[in-house]
C-alpha cells in the first residue's frame, strides 16, 4: 500500500501504530473550529440578539436567566441538531463514496434519503402520526431501502458500480411512492409532509439531541475502527483480501452504518439534500490526501449545514429559508460544476 509522503507514523506505548498526515490535522482543527465559531453566531441569532460573549458566558453557567433560557433551552439544541445531522451525513457521504469508488455515491443519488422521506410521508399521511412517529417512520423507511438496494446490488458481492446503479433505480421508484403518497394525502397533512421533506431545524429540541448523538458515539468508533480495510478496499477487492481484509463483511458492516447515519440524520432534521455529495469532495480537496477521509468529512459536513443554517436566518432579510433550502441550492451547482469536470476529465 503506498504511503502518503506527507504522513507520519505515530507508535503508541501500547504498540498501537497510527499514520498521520499533518496537513489533515490541520484541515480538522479549522473545520471544527469553524464549526464551533457558526454554532455560537447561529445561538446569538433570532430576535433577541445575544452578543457571542455573553452567549459563550451562558454556556459556561454564568448567564442570566433570561439567556440561559433563550441559549440552552431554544437555540443550542437546535444548532447541536445541525453539528450531528451535518457530522452523520458527512461520514455517511465518505463511506458510500468510497465503498462505491464513485463521487457520485451518496445517499441523496442512491435513494436512502428518499427512502426515509418515504417512511416519514407514510405515518404522516396515512397514520397522521406524532413527531416521534415520523422519526421512527424515517428510520425504518431508510433501514428498508438500504437493505433493498444491497439485496438487489448483489451479485457474488456488492459492487461499486452496480450499487450506483440499483441505487439511482430505488431512488427513481421511492421518489414516484412520494409523490403518489402526497396526493393522497389531505391538505393539513400534505402541507405538514411538504415543510418536512424540505429538510429544516426549525423546532429541534433535546428529544431530537440525545438520540442521535447516542447513535453517533456509537457508530463513528466502530467506522473509524474498520478505516484501514475501507482504505484497503479502495485498492480493489483482490488485493484487500491479500492483506488479510474480510472484504464482504467489512463492506457490509460498513454500508449499514452508514445506512444508519444517514436514516437518523434524516428523521432528525427531514431530507437536507447536497451535504453528504458534497462535504466528503470538499474534504478530499482540502487535505489532498488519498483515503476516505472520514473525520474530515465529517467535520466538513458539520460545517456546512451550521453555516448554512446560518445563512438561512441572516441572508435573506426578514424570510427565514429551512437550511435544505440553501443545502439544496448550494450542493446542485456544485454537482453541476463536478459534472462538467468530471466530463472534461474524460471519466464520465
Amino acid at each position: 500500500m503506498r504511503t502518503h509522503p506527507r504522513s507520519r507514523a505515530v507508535r503508541t506505548p501500547g504498540g498501537l501504530s497510527l499514520r498521520l498526515d499533518p496537513r489533515a490535522l490541520i484541515v480538522v482543527a479549522i473545520l471544527l473550529t469553524a464549526a464551533l465559531a457558526a454554532g455560537v453566531a447561529l445561538i446569538g441569532t433570532g430576535e433577541a440578539q445575544i452578543p457571542a460573549a455573553d452567549v459563550l458566558r451562558t454556556l459556561a453557567g454564568n448567564g442570566t436567566a433570561y439567556q440561559d433560557f433563550i441559549v440552552n433551552e431554544l437555540r443550542l439544541p437546535r444548532v447541536l441538531v445541525g453539528l450531528l445531522v451535518g457530522a452523520s451525513l458527512g461520514l455517511g457521504g465518505a463511506l458510500f463514496q468510497t465503498i462505491s469508488r464513485n463521487p457520485l455515491g451518496s445517499p441523496d443519488v442512491l435513494g436512502l434519503s428518499q427512502g426515509s422521506t418515504a417512511g416519514a410521508l407514510i405515518v404522516i399521511v396515512l397514520m397522521s402520526g406524532s413527531s416521534t412517529q415520523v422519526t421512527v417512520g424515517a428510520l425504518i423507511g431508510g433501514l428498508a431501502t438500504g437493505l433493498a438496494i444491497y439485496l438487489l446490488a448483489w451479485k457474488q458481492g456488492v459492487h461499486g458500480y452496480r450499487l450506483v446503479l440499483v441505487g439511482i433505480g430505488v431512488s427513481a421508484v421511492v421518489t414516484a411512492v412520494n409523490g403518489y403518497l402526497l396526493t393522497k394525502a389531505d391538505l393539513v397533512d400534505a402541507a405538514r409532509a411538504v415543510v418536512w421533506m424540505t429538510g429544516s431545524l426549525n423546532g429541534r429540541d433535546w428529544s431530537q439531541v440525545w438520540p442521535l448523538l447516542g447513535l453517533c458515539a456509537v457508530l463513528v468508533p466502530l467506522v473509524l475502527a474498520n478505516a484501514r480495510g475501507l482504505r484497503m478496499m479502495e485498492m480493489g477487492d483482490d488485493v484487500a483480501g491479500a492483506l488479510g481484509v474480510r472484504v464482504q463483511p467489512v463492506r457490509l458492516l460498513l454500508m449499514v452504518c452508514a445506512v444508519l447515519l444517514t436514516a437518523a440524520a434524516t428523521a432528525a432534521a427531514g431530507p437536507v439534500s447536497f451535504v453528504a455529495l458534497t462535504a466528503p469532495q470538499l474534504a478530499r480537496r482540502l487535505t489532498r490526501s488519498p483515503g476516505p477521509n472520514l473525520v474530515p468529512s465529517l467535520c466538513m459536513g458539520a460545517t456546512l449545514l451550521v453555516a448554512a443554517d446560518w445563512a438561512s436566518q441572516r441572508a435573506f432579510g426578514a424570510d427565514q429559508l429551512p437550511v435544505g433550502v440553501v443545502t439544496g441550492v448550494l450542493g446542485g451547482g456544485y454537482l453541476l460544476w463536478l459534472l462538467v469536470t468530471e466530463r472534461r476529465a474524460g471519466r464520465i
